[in-house]
Order: C-alpha cells, then sequence, then structure tokens
C-alpha cells in the first residue's frame, strides 16, 4: 500500500504553550513560506501534496483560525468531549469545535491517557463522536518503554486501534487518522528509527486491512514521536509513514517548516 496515494499530513501539537501573540507571530512568519513552498498565493485554494494543521490550547483557537484564514493551514483541537452536551464542567463538544472553526481534533494523546487516566474505550468514544461531527480524527496510539521492554508492544497498539475501530462510524472512516506516537520517544529528543516506525504503521495498516481493505489503503497513519527536520525525511521516505504529529517541532515556524519541506520531498 504505497503512501504516495495518501495525501500527507502534518500537524503541530502546542500542547499547553504560546499565547494570542504567539499564535500570530508563528501563522505570519509561516504562511508566506507556505506559499512558496506551494508555488502559489496564500489561498485557501492553493494545491498542497499534504494537510497542514496546528493545533493550539483550546481557548486560542479563535485566534489561529483568523490568523490562518484564507491559508492552506487548518486548525485543530486537542482533544474533545466524549458526548454531545450535558453538565460536564469544562468540556468542549465535537459541535463547539466545529462551529470555531476546527477542521481536526486529537483525541487519546499519550499525555492524556496517563495524566488524565483515559483508557481505550474513553478514547474511542471521543473518535466516534468527532467523527460523527465531520472532524478529521486523529487518534493517538502507542507503547511505553515498559511495555516495550516487555514485548508487548504489538499487542498494546493493537487493542488501542481495534477499540476505536469497532465504534468508528463506518461512513466516516476517510476522516479517521492513527497517529503512532511511541511514548518513549516523546519529550526527549529520542525518536523510533524508521524501521522500528514503519514496522508499527504497517501492523496498524494490516489491522484496519483485516476490516476494510479499502479503508486500510486509503487511512492515512502519521507519527508522533519526536519527528524533527533531521528524521523527518528518512522517516516520511516508508511506506506506510504520511506524516507527523509535531511537538516541540511545531512551536517554532522556522523548525515546523523544515520538517514540511523534508515531507514535500518525500
Amino acid at each position: 500500500m504505497q503512501s504516495q496515494r495518501r495525501r500527507k499530513l502534518l500537524a503541530a501539537n502546542w500542547k499547553m504553550h504560546g499565547d494570542r501573540a504567539a499564535v500570530e507571530a508563528w501563522c505570519a512568519e509561516l504562511l508566506p513560506r507556505a506559499a512558496a513552498l506551494a508555488g502559489a498565493p496564500t489561498s485557501a485554494n492553493t494545491k498542497l501534496a499534504m494537510d497542514v494543521v496546528l493545533c493550539p490550547p483550546a481557548i486560542l483557537i479563535p485566534y489561529a483560525v483568523a490568523a490562518a484564514a484564507d491559508s492552506p493551514v487548518a486548525v485543530g483541537a486537542q482533544d474533545v468531549a466524549a458526548t454531545d452536551n450535558g453538565a460536564y464542567t469544562g468540556q468542549i463538544s465535537a459541535r463547539m469545535l466545529v462551529a470555531a472553526g476546527c477542521d481536526f481534533v486529537i483525541v487519546g494523546h499519550s499525555e492524556r491517557r496517563a495524566m488524565q487516566c483515559e483508557g481505550d474505550t474513553q478514547v474511542a468514544r471521543k473518535a466516534k463522536i468527532a467523527l460523527a461531527a465531520g472532524l478529521n480524527t486523529i487518534v493517538c496510539v502507542g507503547e511505553t518503554a515498559a511495555q516495550r521492554d516487555a514485548g508487548d508492544a504489538k499487542n498494546i497498539v493493537a487493542c488501542q486501534v481495534g477499540v476505536t475501530l469497532d465504534l468508528a462510524p463506518k461512513n466516516a472512516m476517510a476522516k479517521l487518522v492513527f497517529a503512532y506516537e511511541p511514548v518513549w520517544a516523546i519529550g526527549g529528543g529520542v525518536s523510533a528509527t524508521p524501521t522500528q516506525a514503519q514496522a508499527m504503521h504497517a501492523l496498524i495498516r494490516g489491522l484496519i486491512a483485516k476490516r476494510d481493505a479499502r479503508a486500510a489503503s486509503a487511512c492515512r497513519i502519521i507519527y508522533g514521536g519526536s519527528m524533527n527536520a533531521k528524521n523527518a525525511a528518512a522517516l516520511l521516505a516508508e511506506p506506510d509513514i504520511d506524516g507527523g504529529l509535531l511537538g516541540g517541532a511545531g512551536l517554532v515556524a522556522a523548525d515546523f517548516y523544515a520538517v514540511w519541506q523534508a515531507a514535500a520531498r518525500a
């Protein structure tokens, strides 16, 4: 299943960083470069070989939407509620995100799984409701160092993927994205090797293929373990790696653009 048939995706996950000025500065620096990279004026109609997404903290989403207006950069959220509405203090629904201008959302990031104790079923429920609302939904899966050392990495990831596929609306599979993020490679500057990453991406695609071969061929699977300008080209050269979910490299416009260039060449 060749990655050339799938549109690449790069998403900058800002986590709990930034403010309005940072969002506006990031867009002001990146968008003119984006136009040059695309070889066309910066506009929503610019034909890029990939989707590019900025995912700032929720309170900054309106500023990101305004700053990225009429550009190739889409805006996404870092999380979503597992219900449509109700007495859930502090939660934000999928419909609210759509109304605010989001096209993407991340669910199940390893930090939320660990710090907010989100289990596979809760993550799958969030994915289900986000997909039903029309959001492109990036579902994060991955193993810890202890799980990999114990030889359980494939089983852990297979379970995470399986529960999501069980609940995902069949008519929304085109908007489902999996992000493989080896937890042991996040934040410390250590990345999985291209061979390690490709093996897990191929596993995920195979799991999807067992249910729907066509969906597996179209589904984008991106890498989320410390991708940067130095390793992006090698990672993205692998046949089943369709892009990246960037943390540290997504905060600085110049760094993100360097990965974008690598992705464009891959």
